[in-house]
């Protein structure tokens, strides 16, 4: 009896055995999957900044750290997004610097018009000395600020008509970021300012709610902004950067540390990729823009940094810390 006990026990052992191998967690080796958000179509910079970053981070990982990308808003607008990067609902993002200017003042410094004349001069102050204190100061509200990519020069269009010189935008309704050196800019120009969600533009433009609004060529291409916009201002009037950033929440609690320095490099590799992509079309895209119909003007750049000198007056010693270097590392 004793002998068909102990087969009866060996074998509840072994069934209990493999039921435990074949439903014990495998986190060890389960994959972090990361959400990554953004507001823009998939034709735009920003996506491909977060297809390549994504191709390089599953890579380098050996596919232990996957990323999704959601486009097209899909998980809010750009100031949403930046909300639920910190609470940790999100993981991780490609947002304009403007709408940072909401939680870290300092990001307006970039904010300010005709700062940068060239890429090359935007490029020596974000991957500086500079550019890795402004994404030091995201630690303070809740992100890891990873590269600075870029949305590009923005120029104006508009529907009503040709803008060469200052005076040439008195009275036009144009939309700008919700971000308050934008808003001070234009009504310094003289139009008004009109601050808005992405999301909302199409149709005002569509609706005739603003005359106009102003963007890189990327976007006036991506969002075929020259079925509504007649008229195409190269004013180059700021240089946006694009911030690929983690939710410090994400970042500290779910992602090892021994995928830091990855994700780091893999960002900055990205957010190269992305601006050597950008800069590569630019002529294709204006050339582009021309033949949809858009008369393009070339404007008075020395008569829109005079005429901007108050915004500069204004928003200047706030920006103290930074701005003096911004300007001298200009000048070398």
């Amino acid at each position: 009896m004793w002998k068909k006990v102990g087969c009866a026990f060996l074998s509840v052992v072994l069934v209990m055995g493999f039921f435990y191998i074949a439903v014990r967690p495998t986190t060890a080796n389960a994959a972090i999957n990361l959400k990554l958000a953004h507001v823009v179509n998939t034709k735009d910079a920003f996506h491909i900044c977060a297809l390549k970053f994504k191709e390089l981070v599953e890579k380098d990982t050996n596919g232990e750290v996957t990323i999704t990308i959601y486009p097209n808003r899909q998980l809010g607008d750009e100031k949403t997004i930046l909300e639920r990067m910190r609470m940790g609902i999100i993981d991780l993002g490609t947002i304009t610097t403007g709408p940072i200017i909401n939680f870290l003042p300092i990001y307006g410094v970039l904010d300010l018009p005709f700062l940068f004349r060239s890429p090359h001069e935007a490029y020596k102050i974000l991957d500086g000395k500079i550019g890795q204190k402004l994404l030091g100061y995201m630690d303070k509200v809740g992100w890891v600020g990873l590269a600075f990519g870029e949305r590009g020069f923005r120029n104006l269009t508009n529907s009503k008509r040709p803008v060469v010189e200052p005076k040439d935008i008195k009275g036009l309704k144009i939309r700008v970021m919700q971000n308050k050196i934008y808003v001070d800019t234009f009504k310094t120009l003289g139009a008004n300012a009109v601050p808005m969600a992405w999301g909302e533009v199409l149709t005002a433009l569509q609706q005739g709610t603003v005359d106009g609004q102003e963007n890189p060529l990327n976007v006036l291409v991506a969002f075929k902004l020259y079925e509504t916009q007649k008229y195409l201002s190269l004013t180059r009037h700021a240089y946006a950067p694009m911030v690929v950033m983690a939710s410090k929440k994400v970042w500290e609690q779910k992602i090892p540390a021994k995928y830091h320095e990855i994700i780091r490099k893999d960002a900055h590799k990205a957010a190269m990729y992305e601006r050597n992509w950008d800069q590569s079309h630019a002529k294709e895209w204006l050339q582009f823009l021309k033949d949809k119909g858009m008369k393009v003007s070339h404007p008075d750049i020395p008569a829109f940094r005079k005429a901007v000198k108050p915004v500069y007056d204004k928003y200047g010693p706030q920006f103290k810390d930074v701005l003096p270097a911004i300007l001298m590392a200009e000048r070398e």
